[in-house]
């Protein structure tokens, strides 16, 4: 189960961060602040549970 859930997040970060450069590239402000809110909170899950996901001290910063 565990190994499930850590590619899940996985998956699902990297989904996010293709979504948020998509929003970004599109000029859409809104998509951009909730992506980062996104991007934020799955790092956030991912420490509570123990899982160490590479990122940047940029994405820790935005709130959901």
């Amino acid at each position: 189960m565990t190994a499930m859930f850590d590619q899940e997040l996985r998956e699902q970060l990297a989904q996010a961060r293709l979504d948020l450069a998509a929003a970004r590239a599109e000029g859409d402000a809104d998509g951009v602040q909730a992506y980062e809110g996104r991007i934020s909170s799955l790092l956030r899950l991912a420490t509570q549970h123990g899982i160490d996901l590479p990122h940047s001290i940029d994405e820790e910063e935005h709130n959901d």
